[in-house]
């Protein structure tokens, strides 16, 4: 995406919602690649929760990663966090 990603509206509206919503960001990194989260189970349980940066500005949503962790957490101990 580079600098024509900055240049997109949805991307603005992303970041001005994030800043608003407590959401911090260092702005650092080369500036193309977008990120992900994955939370992957052990043994054959695989990819419990993913999420693929679509556009500067999209993160993944905290509950639903800590409910992933949850998952993992009841099948391997039986326990919670």
């Amino acid at each position: 995406m580079m600098f024509s990603g900055f240049l997109r509206w949805s991307v603005w509206q992303k970041i001005i919602q994030n800043r608003r919503a407590g959401v911090e960001g260092n702005m650092k990194g080369e500036g193309r690649i977008l990120g992900g989260v994955f939370v992957i189970g052990p043994g054959s349980q695989g990819i419990i929760f993913e999420h693929r940066e679509k556009e500067f500005g999209d993160y993944a949503d905290t509950t639903e990663v800590l409910k992933a962790v949850e998952k993992i957490c009841k099948s391997h101990t039986g326990s919670k966090i």
